[in-house]
């Protein structure tokens, strides 16, 4: 009997440390889960504060290039018709960021899955023949 109480106390340690085992185990992965999702936001964060620093810049050389080229002419059109995307381009960049972006490309996909899946192919055409002629 001392055999059959000694074998079942030691099942219940061999159980107990198991369960400890796993709860241990399941508490890191909580925590390395909410720490992956903490990264992955700050990292989200920094880049849509550099697709809004690209923005500024994108305004700032709007100003620089109707500065520094003719008010009149073709290229005096032209010019401004440049300064006037680029503005565009950076107030878009500025007010939806990188993660703005991305969500207009995916309703655009979403909208014309075709043409998407067309430009797309077309996209991994020229990759594979700029990549073969090595």
């Amino acid at each position: 009997m001392a055999t059959t109480n000694t074998s079942q106390q030691v099942k219940d340690k061999a159980k107990d440390a198991a369960n400890t085992a796993i709860d241990k185990a399941s508490d890191f992965a909580q925590r390395a889960g909410e720490k992956a999702g903490d990264l992955a936001h700050q990292a989200g964060e920094r880049a849509d504060t550099a697709a809004s620093s690209v923005g500024t810049g994108m305004k700032n050389l709007a100003g620089t290039v109707r500065e520094h080229t003719p008010n009149s002419g073709m290229l005096g059109a032209a010019s401004e018709r440049v300064a006037e995307g680029l503005e565009a381009g950076g107030k878009y960049l500025e007010n939806k960021g990188l993660s703005g972006v991305g969500e207009d490309i995916t309703g655009l996909i979403k909208r014309n899955p075709i043409p998407a899946v067309l430009i797309g192919i077309g996209i991994g055409f020229l990759l594979a023949s700029a990549t073969s002629r090595r």
